[in-house]
């Protein structure tokens, strides 16, 4: 496996490349944030839908990274299918994580995509998110959110190379309950 050939981008970086492309984004200052919990209590009120990001990988190495509102309880044992995953699906490591997408875990973001210039994860963005106008993602770091039209953030994940997959994610139910709807 390579390593990047350049430096990932930074947040500056990104924002930059949103402009170019004419995508109007709107970024606000918060605290570190490393779980969903820390998102809703400390990121303040940012209209729109807020994202979980999972990076993982199947059996023979595909890697993806699956986009999903905060909330969604992922049902990893029967992902790999919609996905057409070789096997279960496993988290990603650390060094994987920073090798492919350039960021630390905590900072998993749909705009990771923007450094896998060598396009190896499949983007999934959960049918249910995409349902929001705007979705809000970390901006490469965890200091910050950065809110995105639903359209334009397709049109970004297309200029880095990839096309996103958008389809329902499958949840988990809570105990005793059947899984919720995706979507």
């Amino acid at each position: 496996m390579t390593a990047h050939t350049s430096a990932p981008l930074s947040r500056d970086d990104l924002l930059a490349r949103l402009d170019e492309l004419g995508i109007a984004t709107r970024t606000v200052e918060h605290p570190p944030l490393f779980t969903v919990e820390d998102s809703q209590a400390l990121r303040g009120d940012i209209a729109g839908g807020h994202t979980k990001n999972l990076f993982l990988k199947d059996k023979k190495g595909n890697l993806f990274l699956v986009v999903v509102e905060e909330e969604t309880r992922v049902d990893l044992k029967s992902l790999h299918g919609p996905l057409d995953a070789a096997g279960k699906l496993s988290f990603g490591s650390a060094e994987l994580l920073e090798e492919v997408l350039g960021v630390k875990p905590g900072a998993v973001t749909a705009f990771g995509p923007v450094n896998d210039v060598a396009g190896r994860v499949t983007v999934v963005l959960d049918a249910g998110l995409m349902a929001h106008d705007e979705i809000n993602c970390h901006p490469l770091v965890n200091t910050a959110t950065t809110t995105i039209r639903r359209d334009d953030l397709v049109r970004f994940l297309r200029a880095t190379g990839h096309e996103p997959l958008i389809l329902p994610v499958p949840r988990r139910g809570e105990a005793g309950e059947a899984p919720a709807p995706a979507g």
